[in-house]
């Protein structure tokens, strides 16, 4: 294993140009370039493909095309029933682990890469590394961007073009650019599911 290789889950700064590196990612890259050309009425085949893309894919999870992530399914972690809409974007250098149920709404990017502030080093391209964790029943609306490093806790809803600079604690809606916790999920939400509509429990048995 070359040197930057090595580097690619420690945080550390490496050249992603690497030899070794970009043979293995063109691989990856391949394999979702395929599962991008699938027709919608191959939802078996769409399933088979994940489960070979994915570091790790729990039952129910569907990943609507087109899927655009620079490692593939590499070091991605999904656990069951996942919901992602089109153009999900995960700059997947090292891992993204996302939990049970969760929800992306579409044209959310998560990137787990990062560059050095300093002209010098970013003139020869180095990068850094760090995973982002997302708990379960999460939702994050349209347009969502998830810097490196994140995590955001079970159960949070995060806002529709919201940008999230630091960690989201379990249980809350947060919003914004940055994104900020508006509130804690609370008891209003059980009568409510949008405005003022309330939720009919009889016609969802």
């Amino acid at each position: 294993m070359s040197k930057m290789k090595e580097r690619l889950h420690t945080g550390e700064l490496y050249l992603p140009g690497d030899d070794e590196i970009m043979a293995e990612q063109m691989q990856h890259l391949a394999r979702q370039h395929a599962y991008n050309q699938t027709s919608p009425l191959e939802a078996e085949k769409r399933w088979a493909m994940l489960q070979e893309m994915f570091d790790e894919i729990g039952e129910g999870c569907y990943i609507e095309p087109p899927l655009h992530a620079n490692f593939g399914g590499a070091h991605l972690h999904f656990g069951k029933g996942v919901y992602a809409n089109f153009n999900l974007t995960l700059v997947n250098d090292t891992h993204i682990y996302v939990g049970d149920y969760t929800m992306f709404g579409p044209n959310v990017t998560i990137a787990t890469a990062g560059h050095p502030i300093l002209p010098q080093l970013r003139e020869q391209a180095y990068q850094y590394n760090i995973p982002v964790h997302i708990g379960k029943n999460c939702w994050l609306g349209a347009g969502v961007i998830v810097l490196p490093g994140i995590t955001i806790g079970d159960n949070s809803v995060i806002g529709a073009g919201s940008v999230v600079t630091k960690d989201i604690p379990a249980g809350v809606v947060a919003v914004g650019n940055p994104c900020r916790v508006l509130r804690a999920i609370n008891e209003h939400d059980k009568e409510y599911y949008f405005k003022d509509r309330k939720i009919d429990y009889d016609a969802l048995k």
